[in-house]
């Protein structure tokens, strides 16, 4: 196994707010996080509003600086080296851009290699295969602010990457985008990863987001991690099931297989619920072996339902 690139330890968070009637207050934002990421994993960080995800992204790249704990990013503390650590990072705010304002996309993406020093040529080879991806050739010489919310998200991404980070951070990315800019945006990512095997870590309220880009979940609630796993894992949590749609030659009473419960019939159609940790082969062979089968099909856990249920359990 591989250094971490990143590293939180017992990481912990406070702040203190003016209330009326009662002074001063501690709120904890984070406590005792802990989680390693190692590189070229795609981590999902998720969790409710005000569940901590926000402060523990401005703590990994040194904007906040923890109250207590430890933490390391390539090796660095964030809070006591962040212009080296701006070198190895890349950061995206879906509310906020790093782009400027007035200036075409490209000036933009010019100035970026100044301020990072990237080699010129290297600067030019990411800008080109970034370009390609992302689809910004056409967008190059419109000015920021006449972006639309998805070709913006599109050229932030692409500045975050130019100057080759290690780690790529990304909060909200995909926050009142369309479907088409979602779908864009999510095989990219998937894309970089392939190729350069760039690490992310992206929080996110869509868990489309997760599915379709992640490896791993961390779930946070309360400024606590509540689930560190696969996603599959995660899926079996909560006493999650999975559901076998079968579709019967004729109309038939509700089938009745061993470790299955059939939970809906609408005509030759059946709807079988079995545990998510639970193969579905035996299931699948006993309704086969007999029944006159049309088609079968197989629906995983909803992922929200199963989130809503770690923080009901919470």
């Amino acid at each position: 196994m591989t250094e971490p690139l990143v590293e939180a330890r017992d990481l912990r968070r406070t702040f203190t707010v003016r209330t009326r009637g009662e002074g001063r207050r501690e709120v904890v934002a984070v406590r005792d996080v802990s989680f390693a990421v190692h590189p070229g994993e795609m981590v999902g960080y998720i969790g409710p509003n005000g569940a901590g995800k926000s402060t523990t992204v401005k703590m990994l790249t040194g904007i906040l600086v923890p109250t207590s704990g430890h933490l390391r990013v390539a090796g660095l503390e964030p809070s006591r080296h962040r212009r080296r650590l701006a070198q190895r990072i890349g950061v995206v705010f879906g509310q906020r851009t790093s782009l400027w304002w007035d200036l075409p996309l490209r000036d933009s993406f010019a100035l970026l290699q100044k301020v990072y020093r990237t080699d010129p040529a290297r600067h030019s080879a990411n800008l080109d295969r970034f370009t390609e991806l992302l689809d910004l050739g056409r967008l190059l010489d419109t000015p920021v602010r006449q972006l639309s919310l998805g070709q913006r998200m599109r050229g932030d991404i692409a500045a975050a990457l130019l100057h080759d980070p290690d780690v790529l951070y990304l909060d909200e990315p995909t926050i009142g985008l369309d479907v088409v800019s979602k779908g864009r945006l999510r095989e990219f990512l998937r894309t970089l990863n392939a190729e350069r095997g760039v690490t992310l870590m992206l929080t996110t309220h869509d868990l489309q987001d997760i599915e379709a880009v992640c490896d791993r979940v961390v779930v946070i609630d309360h400024g606590t991690i509540v689930h560190d796993g696969s996603l599959e894992d995660l899926r079996t949590r909560g006493g999650s099931t999975r559901t076998l749609v079968v579709d019967l030659v004729d109309e038939a009473p509700p089938v009745d297989v061993p470790g299955a419960t059939t939970t809906r019939v609408e005509g030759p159609r059946q709807w079988l619920s079995f545990p998510a940790d639970a193969s579905a082969a035996p299931v699948v062979a006993a309704v086969a072996a007999a029944y006159d089968v049309a088609d079968l099909s197989l629906q995983e856990p909803d992922i929200e339902q199963v989130i809503r249920e770690l923080y009901a359990g919470r």
